[in-house]
């Protein structure tokens, strides 16, 4: 989980990412940062990351970023 906030923080420095519980409702990632990190996080942790699995749910904190990725590792 720490390189997925490294990656985050790349992204936008200013958030806190510990805590942040609304990076797509808040506003703090917009949809090219979304796309760049959906293609980081497929690169890094080397998984697909399907358009079903881009909702807010899923990308609203890194907590709940951290858990798509775990799931979608088992998947593989």
């Amino acid at each position: 989980m720490k390189r997925l906030i490294e990656i985050l923080e790349e992204l936008q420095p200013e958030v806190d990412y510990a805590t942040c519980t609304d990076l797509i409702d808040g506003h703090y990632l917009d949809s090219l940062s979304i796309i760049s990190l959906v293609a980081e996080l497929e690169e890094e942790y080397d998984i697909t990351i399907p358009t079903v699995e881009i909702i807010p749910e899923n990308f609203n904190s890194a907590e709940s970023l951290w858990a798509m990725i775990v799931r979608l590792q088992e998947d593989n």
